[in-house]
């Protein structure tokens, strides 16, 4: 867990520094370091999307995600969670909520958060989510900046969902071939193209609805050599 503690402390750490350096800059500079980092994730989620040899593994694993993310709720619960903080802090004109939904996703959408819990959940020096930790904590000094103190919340997102990870790494391993690793970074980074459309306020997308679409496409890549076995079976 040492490696997901770093991360979460540098989040918060960003954080903290990006709400002191949110009252000195004006509005105009905030909202053009928004449209860099929005920017910086199209170029990351284009990068990772590239990786794909599926397109239509893709393709059904957001939209059967999708479904199961509407039916669940999520981006609804991921709201709800960020105006309850919100309400808590008496933070409203700081966009407790879109921070904290925009931070997490942000923050743990990517191969790195999956490869680098594994690291560190089997016993190895932690390099990528060190690594990942300077690069959350410079995103989370800008989102502060310009979104407020619901970055600060995302420091919880990243220590039960990365730090579950890491628990479960021996488990996480065995499924974790380079196909896998492979289709699962370019879902991800299709989901953190959303997010940075949504950041650019180009359209507004559902990104939280879509995160089961991970899953999905981890189940696909398992079960295709059954697939084209059965398929050559039937002659298909």
């Amino acid at each position: 867990m040492e490696g997901t503690i770093v991360n979460a402390l540098a989040v918060l750490g960003g954080g903290l520094a990006g709400l002191r350096l949110r009252r000195r800059l004006p509005e105009r500079t905030r909202q053009t370091a928004m449209q860099a980092i929005g920017l910086a994730s199209l170029l990351i989620g284009v990068e990772m999307a590239l990786e794909t040899r599926s397109v239509l593994g893709i393709i059904i694993s957001l939209v059967l995600g999708g479904v199961i993310g509407e039916g669940l709720h999520i981006e609804e619960r991921l709201e709800a969670l960020g105006g309850w903080a919100e309400r808590r802090v008496g933070a409203s004109g700081q966009a407790v909520a879109r921070a904290f939904v925009t931070s997490s996703l942000l923050f743990c959408v990517g191969p790195m958060t999956v490869l680098g819990a594994v690291q560190d959940g089997l016993g190895r020096p932690p390099l990528l989510l060190y690594t990942k930790a300077v690069l959350d904590g410079i995103s989370s000094v800008a989102i502060g900046a310009t979104l407020g103190a619901g970055v600060l919340l995302s420091a919880g997102t990243v220590l039960i969902y990365q730090g579950g990870l890491t628990l479960a790494a021996g488990l996480v391993a065995q499924a974790m071939s380079p196909a896998v690793t492979r289709e699962l970074t370019a879902t991800g980074g299709v989901l953190i193209i959303g997010l940075g459309l949504s950041i650019l306020e180009v359209r507004s997308i559902r990104v939280g609805a879509l995160l089961p679409a991970l899953l999905v496409s981890i189940a696909l890549t398992l079960a295709a050599p059954a697939l084209h076995t059965l398929m050559r079976a039937l002659g298909l």
